[in-house]
């Protein structure tokens, strides 16, 4: 039978796991593949460094360049993460022959185009399942069994570190400590910028616009705002009013237009989406002909992602020993415009601390209409002598013209604080 040699590059959670699964599931993946599938060596910069996998010293490099000249290497599978060095490993890897599974969403979401035409006229295969949504069989469904519906929305929970903060402040904790408790257990790295900003997220869902609408979505075009400013008082506010925060990444297709965008909001309770927690993902995908498919699982550790990993690893190997390429490799060369944030359409959560005097609700209210902006809910609480807590729900309302009130609001003499504007999405089936 025939064997093909894989290079794992990094040894981190993910790497670790893609080795520890390749030795526990040697003989099924064997079956699977049609042919023995064997670590042949492992790029790790810490040499040194002790590991929860033990491998043989002589497998283990910190050369680049002993794997890249390595005949024997016909699979490059990248868990190194960022944009540097593993552009350029990537690069030169298709180049020399060899194929690339990765699972490098930072990588996709800035230079997915250059890679996919980089395999292309290298003939070799680029596959990416664990860039999106961990073991989800997320990608696979859009590029291949989805490929020929029109696709017109992709909407849900795409990063696991966030959806665990927000759980646990939903039970009480601040952010502080919710943040602290992930990064202890190792839901997120030492610096969790990228996943509280919402950069990952928003990583995730241009490559997800991309390949649901068949369009260019660049990183950049994603309009990003992470949960940073959500406090467990606006959750506790939220759920008085039949609503649970979580951070969404939406991404739509009217034809025309593109709209992609991540940012906390409001879903009420009866939506699939507000009974996701902790770490587990949920994406709904929307389609002319398909209608309505969720997607569902956890998102985030080592075996999770390695099984997305290996899936590749063997669907690659298949194809090698076929002679031929996999279906993933298509650059998108359509370029539809995408919506400025701006001429979104949503509604909102407005919470304000007010003086409490006659008029001072009215006042308000009268900015938010003169903005176009129709109010569907109004909740009003007293926190001390002079002082109200007002919660608005807005109707449908253009962020552009949110936006403007909000800036009026802000400098009435009757406004003491605007303490948080988050959009509310969703309807109790999903949409």
């Amino acid at each position: 039978m025939d064997t093909i040699k894989i290079a794992v590059l990094g040894l981190g959670a993910v790497g670790q796991g893609v080795v520890m699964m390749l030795n526990a599931q040697k003989e099924l993946l064997e079956k699977k593949a049609g042919c023995s599938i064997e670590l042949g060596r492992v790029l790790e910069k810490y040499l040194t460094k002790k590991r929860d996998v033990q491998l043989p010293e002589d497998m283990c490099t910190n050369r680049w360049e002993d794997i890249l000249h390595d005949p024997s290497i016909s699979i490059i599978v990248e868990t190194i993460g960022g944009i540097e060095p593993a552009r350029t490993y990537l690069l030169q890897a298709l180049k020399a022959g060899k194929s690339v599974v990765t699972a490098n969403n930072d990588l996709l979401a800035e230079y997915g185009s250059e890679l996919f035409l980089a395999a292309r006229e290298a003939q070799r295969d680029l596959y990416f399942e664990n860039s999106v949504g961990g073991a989800i069989p997320l990608i696979r469904a859009l590029r291949q069994n989805l490929s020929v519906c029109r696709l017109t929305q992709v909407m849900g929970i795409i990063n696991g570190t966030t959806n665990y903060i927000l759980t646990r402040m939903g039970e009480g904790c601040d952010f502080d400590k919710a943040l602290s408790e992930a990064q202890e257990i190792g839901f997120t790295e030492p610096d969790p910028r990228a996943d509280v900003d919402g950069y990952d997220a928003a990583r995730s869902a241009a490559i997800l616009a991309t390949l649901a609408f068949h369009s260019q979505v660049q990183f950049a075009d994603v309009y990003t705002e992470g949960i940073t400013k959500v406090t467990k008082e606006d959750i506790a506010i939220a759920k008085s009013l039949g609503y649970t925060i979580k951070l969404l990444a939406l991404c739509r297709n009217d034809g025309e237009s593109i709209e992609a965008r991540v940012h906390p909001s409001l879903i009420p309770e009866g939506n699939p989406l507000s009974n996701v927690k902790d770490t587990y993902y949920a994406i709904f995908v929307n389609g002319e002909e398909l209608g309505e498919t969720m997607f569902y699982g956890l998102g985030i550790g080592r075996l999770p992602s390695a099984i997305a990993i290996l899936d590749d690893v063997v669907a690659v190997a298949q194809n090698i020993r076929g002679d031929c390429q996999g279906r993933l490799n298509a650059v998108e060369s359509r370029t539809l415009p995408i919506l400025p944030m701006a001429k979104v359409e949503t509604r909102f959560y407005l919470r304000l601390l007010l003086t409490d005097e006659p008029g001072a609700l009215a006042r308000v209210t009268e900015i938010l209409g003169e903005y176009k902006v129709s109010i569907a809910r109004v909740h009003q609480t007293i926190l001390s002598a002079g002082v109200a807590e007002v919660v608005f729900i807005t109707h449908l309302a253009v962020e552009g013209d949110m936006q403007e009130a909000v800036s009026s609001i802000r400098v009435l003499p009757i406004t003491q604080q605007v303490l948080s504007l988050i959009r509310v999405e969703g309807s109790r089936h999903g949409q």
